[in-house]
């Protein structure tokens, strides 16, 4: 989440009728992530998150998203339900961009996690992928392997203005997964970035999973991957044994994984902290200067690649 578009009062007031949310009574900018502009937003009918769909986001891919985000709603998932317009449509376009209104779910997202949230997190990760089963909707996954290859090319020689030596251990990488990348994994529709500050938890229990605007059509076990990199490294990217075991065993008592998605768990891993290394390198090397938003280091990234590169 950040703020690229600013949006004055006045604007926003009359954005918020369109989803007949009430009168606005204030609308604050949220700082926190690199991808859409949000808003925390209050109303008379209450609070609310107000999200403005930035350049990384199709706008073909809305519908996806949304679907999705009513598909796993009405599978009693712990997803913020998005709002309507009086047409019924989830979206509103407004000076080019496309906007979108959800409700504000209770919680906080934990910058420690605990091995009981962690637990409790792989439970409700388990719970998505089975409410998806049967939701019958594709996206390709832009970010998956192809794409990894690509975001590396287009940041070049400026990987070595983060790190010195960075552009060839990425070429190393790339060379290794196009190499051995599972192929017969099964695949389903998942989250794909369930990062800790993408679950809003009450003390061990997750109130809400959010941010489904990377969700796509991938290797099912891969989401687990990227949950399990993004959750069992403390803030010296020293791995967290006993976090990392707590979120595979509630994802495994939730939802369940085959032999074959258990032998490819390190090379998805890898897979996954590539992917953020890159797209972190590329926020880090192209955020404006004047953006309302936090970049995030690419390079803890690579300290958790060689982690799971040594399993």
């Amino acid at each position: 989440m950040a703020v690229y578009t600013q949006i004055p009062a006045e604007e926003m007031a009359e954005l918020v009728l369109q989803f007949d949310a009430g009168k606005l009574i204030s609308a604050k900018g949220i700082a926190e992530g690199v991808e859409n502009s949000n808003y925390l937003v209050e109303t008379t009918k209450g609070r609310f998150i107000f999200t403005v769909y930035e350049k990384r986001v199709d706008t073909a891919d809305l519908p996806f998203f949304m679907a999705m985000i009513d598909h796993l709603v009405a599978k009693g998932c712990p997803v913020p339900a998005s709002l309507k317009t009086a047409g019924g449509a989830a979206t509103i376009s407004h000076k080019g961009k496309s906007m979108a209104m959800m409700e504000f779910m209770p919680g906080l997202s934990v910058t420690h996690p605990t091995q009981a949230q962690a637990l409790s997190t792989g439970r409700a990760l388990g719970q998505l992928h089975g409410a998806l089963k049967d939701f019958t909707l594709n996206r390709p996954n832009t970010l998956g392997l192809d794409g990894w290859l690509e975001l590396a090319a287009r940041c070049g020689d400026d990987l070595d203005k983060i790190q010195p030596g960075l552009k060839q251990r990425v070429a190393e990488e790339c060379a290794f997964l196009r190499a051995n990348w599972p192929a017969d994994l099964d695949k389903s529709v998942i989250h794909a970035d369930l990062f800790p500050d993408n679950v809003l938890m009450a003390g061990d229990t997750v109130c809400a999973v959010i941010d489904f605007y990377f969700a796509c059509t991938e290797i099912r076990a891969w989401d687990l991957a990227v949950t399990h990199v993004s959750w069992s490294f403390d803030a010296e990217n020293a791995y967290l044994a006993d976090v990392g075991a707590a979120l595979v065993s509630g994802y495994d008592e939730s939802f369940g994984r085959t032999g074959a998605e258990r032998a490819a768990f390190s090379i998805l891993a890898r897979g996954a902290c590539l992917r953020f290394l890159l797209t972190r390198a590329w926020d880090w090397l192209n955020t404006p200067a004047d953006a309302l938003v936090t970049r995030k280091d690419p390079m803890a990234f690579l300290s958790r690649l060689e982690h799971y590169a040594a399993l």
